[in-house]
């Protein structure tokens, strides 16, 4: 079922235009996608409203947005090139290569043998490589970054790589932040922006991709003098992450899942993370992480640059490195458990006949998430309905994401908007030629009211205020 679930929403998200194969007319590239018509708007309403709540409402947040391509020195000093790596097995007939623990399933029995060479050899003999059932070759390091070069020729010293997080963009901006905005801790940076990552196997739709956006925020603290007191505001930011992500339409207490990161599976920076997984189709999966990287970056550059990146406490005069505590959001991820979440199926009367009934597809998204909030549908082609239907839909474009469809039935219109989540739907039918007023359909209920076509802007702001 939950497999089916994925195929479902697969299609759907191709069908009705919210996330397309990238590259698809040459044979498409492996795990790209573009976001079509509908997906590029549930990001950009999943953006804007992180934007507004983290970054416009607090005062004690302020948001940069830094280059993707960074000075080799950053990713040395921030220990991504030594630490920012994965195990790998390469099948030794068909030379496939795959993350470890993504074919290495007896995790434990490894453990007992990775420091016995002869019990290793006779592990690896069992393993089998999913797609041809040759062995493995003993697993190595495999360093996620991708990377390319600037300039005219192609060696060692015009490598750089693509940024595969945000966060580093945040601290080499330190100082300048501190310079123009006097600011005093605690205080938050976040970026919304690209980040990519070398995958060696990505995969489930949107999931697991090279290239994807982050919504990070690195939050800077006192020098804690003991665990309660950057404990504090990692509860702040775990509360504040759960409450997000039931604003997404997501049930926190069914989907999500908080995994406390044991300390040795820990980040090089990290003293505690959670993840926060989400519950998708394909397994319970990290949504989003909540890290405590102590003073590690603001002090390894600091050092390694000689450039002054301490706080200066403005009453005692004192100098440190600030400690960090980092919200992680992603927003393929936060696309996709929204979706999970909003699909819905019922049984709900037929388009075609009210007698009879069938099988009702609905994306409940939120009524700020959904990327079409107000379809408006005359009866008919007909002159008389456009001429007053294409003037009111032109009026509610001011305020909303406006779709004007006319053609087939108004039940398979219907259908089509609930597939899409569009909160309400304006129905202009021969009726209001006379009584000047129009039918408004709610997503959810199915329930039909007749407003005043004058008076059906102010009646879906005050619907979209609840």
């Amino acid at each position: 079922m939950e497999t089916d679930l994925m195929e479902k929403i697969l299609s759907l998200a191709k069908r009705r235009g919210f996330v397309f194969p990238g590259s698809e007319i040459y044979g498409g590239l492996q795990n790209a996608w573009d976001f079509g018509p509908l997906g590029v708007e549930l990001k950009r309403n999943i953006k804007a409203a992180w934007w507004n709540r983290f970054i416009h409402r607090r005062s004690d947040m302020t948001g940069i947005d830094a280059s993707i391509l960074m000075n080799t020195k950053v990713w040395e000093a921030s220990g991504h090139l030594k630490n920012f790596s994965d195990p790998l097995v390469e099948c030794e007939k068909c030379h496939k290569r795959f993350r470890f623990d993504e074919v290495i399933k007896d995790l434990e029995q490894f453990d007992r043998y990775k420091d016995d060479p002869e019990g290793l050899k006779e592990f690896y003999s069992r393993e089998r490589c999913p797609l041809c059932g040759a062995n493995f070759s003993f697993p190595r390091q495999f360093n996620l970054m991708l990377k390319t070069h600037l300039g005219a020729t192609e060696d060692k010293a015009s490598e750089v790589y693509f940024r595969p997080e945000t966060a580093q963009g945040i601290f080499v901006n330190f100082k300048n932040i501190l310079d123009t905005k006097r600011m005093d801790l605690p205080f938050g940076v976040g970026q919304i922006g690209k980040a990519f990552r070398n995958e060696i196997t990505p995969g489930n739709f949107i999931f697991r991709t090279r290239e994807f956006e982050q919504m990070e925020i690195e939050y800077f603290i006192p020098v804690p003098k003991s665990d309660g007191d950057w404990n504090k505001y990692f509860e702040m930011w775990r509360k504040e992450m759960i409450d997000w992500t039931a604003s997404l339409g997501v049930d926190v207490e069914k989907e999500i899942n908080e995994l406390e990161v044991p300390k040795e599976e820990l980040a090089h920076y990290s003293k505690r993370t959670i993840d926060f997984e989400y519950h998708f189709p394909f397994g319970a999966k990290e949504l989003y992480g909540l890290a405590y990287r102590t003073d590690f970056d603001l002090k390894n550059h600091g050092e390694r640059s000689g450039v002054n990146l301490k706080y200066k406490d403005p009453e005692t005069g004192e100098e440190f490195y600030p400690h960090v505590i980092e919200p992680t959001f992603g927003v393929e991820r936060s696309v996709l458990a929204a979706m999970c979440s909003a699909y819905a199926e019922e049984q709900a009367p037929s388009a075609g006949s009210e007698e009879k009934t069938e099988t009702r597809v609905v994306m409940r998204f939120p009524k700020w998430l959904a990327p079409v909030k107000v379809a408006v549908l005359p009866l008919s082609k007909k002159e008389e309905l456009s001429s007053v239907a294409r003037p009111l839909a032109e009026e509610l474009r001011r305020d909303f994401i406006v779709d004007y469809d006319e053609t087939q039935s108004i039940g398979k219109r219907y259908r089509r908007q609930d597939e899409i989540g569009t909160p309400y739907c304006v129905t202009i039918d021969f009726d209001s030629l006379n009584d000047h007023q129009a039918t408004v359909r709610d997503r959810d209920t199915m329930k039909q009211e007749r407003v005043a076509i004058s008076e059906i802007k102010s009646y879906l702001l005050e619907q979209f205020k609840k």
